[in-house]
């Protein structure tokens, strides 16, 4: 396939390149070659050395430049650059001596018998033009690096605008007037009862609240803060919900001091709650647990409410998007028949606290 748009590979036009290059590029060819015409004040001739030079210029650079966008495409962006070596420089090498074959028994003949000049020497034509092919092919991967390099840094500057709109989203959520008016619904039902009972709902409300304005500046926390946290969220969800919400914790401790986003684990048992029936008839189940070494893995039974009001997937999408800041691991979300799993990497690296 004959590639003529480069910008749709490369991230830029050549045309331009191209303009200045092919003139520049036999120009100096044409001096190697024929330098010592200046001298003898043959500058007509040379004139004629340089207009065979731009035509066979022309022609290395069209089909070195089809090669390069070729395997760029199969190859794209700054992680496969090492792919693209390994399949270019053997594809020039071979490229370079059949293309020099076809034209010394198609044009050399013509062109030569044109211009009235004595060949150059073989091996310093051949040296000199293959050089000009790496030096060349060596500009277009550097500009290619150099526009991804570019593109890179522009959409790491928007994933931090979006980690942190996120975050602010994710602080939103906790303090909405729903949540509130949740809790105190259930502080309401509460205080007539049991006095102690209100005042441990209280207690752990404040600290859920305490926690949302500690971490508000923070990147990162560690497994160990999310479940101190997590752990004050479920019991005012137990007292709104009964036995017909269990949460099951069962991370060994040695993965507590690794880090998680703040409100990860309190946005994916939110979704869990917003998206499923909870009854005595069907209680919801989450089990939190190390999968792999690197997963920390939060499943729930799928009991999926008929009808849903909202944006389902906001909250999750606000996890994924913060984590694209931190790691190339992304957030897996996975649904089987009885179950809905959301698999968040587990992170070791404390540079962006």
């Amino acid at each position: 396939m004959i590639i003529f748009n480069s910008k749709e590979v490369l991230g830029f036009d050549d045309k331009k390149f191209m303009f200045i290059g092919i003139p520049l590029v036999s120009l100096m060819i044409n001096l190697i070659l024929f330098g010592d015409l200046i001298e003898e004040g043959l500058l007509n001739v040379l004139g004629t050395c340089q207009f065979i030079a731009v035509i066979y210029t022309f022609i290395f650079w069209q089909i070195f430049r089809q090669l390069y966008l070729q395997v760029t495409k199969r190859h794209p962006g700054y992680d496969n650059a090492h792919k693209r070596y390994m399949v270019l420089v053997p594809l020039i090498f071979i490229g370079f001596f059949i293309v020099k074959y076809v034209l010394n028994i198609t044009l050399d003949p013509f062109l030569h018998k044109l211009s009235s000049i004595y060949e150059p020497k073989p091996l310093i034509e051949s040296l000199s033009s293959f050089t000009f092919i790496i030096l060349v092919n060596t500009m277009y991967e550097g500009a290619h690096l150099f526009v991804e390099l570019k593109a890179s840094q522009l959409e790491k500057e928007k994933l931090v605008k979006a980690n942190i709109s996120s975050q602010l989203e994710g602080l939103k959520s906790q303090v909405n007037p729903h949540f509130l008016f949740n809790s105190l619904n259930t502080l309401a039902s509460i205080i007539p009862e049991d006095e102690e009972r209100s005042i441990r709902y209280v207690n752990k409300l404040s600290k859920v609240y305490r926690y949302i304005l500690e971490i508000g500046d923070k990147k990162l926390v560690t497994v160990a803060e999310e479940f101190n946290f997590l752990k004050s969220y479920t019991f005012l969800l137990q007292e709104r919900f009964g036995d017909n919400f269990k949460v099951d914790i069962d991370v060994p401790e040695q993965y507590h001091s690794m880090y998680v986003m703040p409100l990860s684990l309190q946005i994916t048992l939110e979704n869990a709650i917003k998206h499923n029936i909870i009854s005595k008839k069907q209680p919801l189940y989450v089990n939190i647990k190390v999968k792999e070494a690197s997963l920390l893995e939060i499943s729930n039974t799928l009991q999926k409410k008929k009808s849903l009001g909202g944006s389902p997937g906001k909250g999750l999408l606000n996890i994924k998007n913060r984590y694209k800041f931190f790691t190339h691991h992304e957030v897996v979300v996975d649904e089987t028949a009885d179950s809905f799993i959301v698999s968040l990497p587990l992170l070791h690296s404390t540079r962006f606290l």
